[in-house]
């Protein structure tokens, strides 16, 4: 449960960073990210898979390129389902998707070492030779 309360919160902060840089991504307030986010996971689980299986051949035949319009596709359901998230243009509908996922990943692994370094009680992460 916290999980998924903390990948919703860290795709609502990625979906901000993605309202600021790509044009025509259009975010009303923090309440709205954080259901687009929600949103967002529950089509990447649920209704990607299916595009992705259906679309194979094409995707297969376009090296990989296909890619790009599911999550496209994916991303612009998810303006269409939330209230306060508007996608609009192709620029945003092929490079939104891919700034989300840049800035997730990179967000992800900030908390990850935040994390990693509060629980193991050691804030000092370098490796110092101890003074003679």
């Amino acid at each position: 449960m916290v999980g998924t309360l903390f990948t919703a919160l860290v795709t609502a902060l990625s979906l901000l960073i993605v309202d600021i840089v790509v044009p025509g991504v259009n975010l009303a307030n923090f309440p709205s990210a954080l259901i687009a986010g929600l949103v967002i996971g529950l089509i990447n689980a649920s209704v990607k898979p299916v595009l992705s299986t259906l679309s194979l051949p094409l995707n297969f035949l376009t090296l990989g390129a296909f890619s790009l319009i599911i999550n496209g596709l994916c991303f612009w359901l998810a303006a269409v389902l939330v209230p306060g998230f508007a996608v609009r243009g192709i620029i945003a509908f092929i490079l939104g998707p891919v700034i989300l996922s840049f800035s997730s990943t990179l967000l992800n692994k900030y908390f990850a070492e935040k994390n990693l370094a509060l629980t193991s009680g050691d804030i000092n992460t370098r490796n110092e030779l101890p003074s003679r």
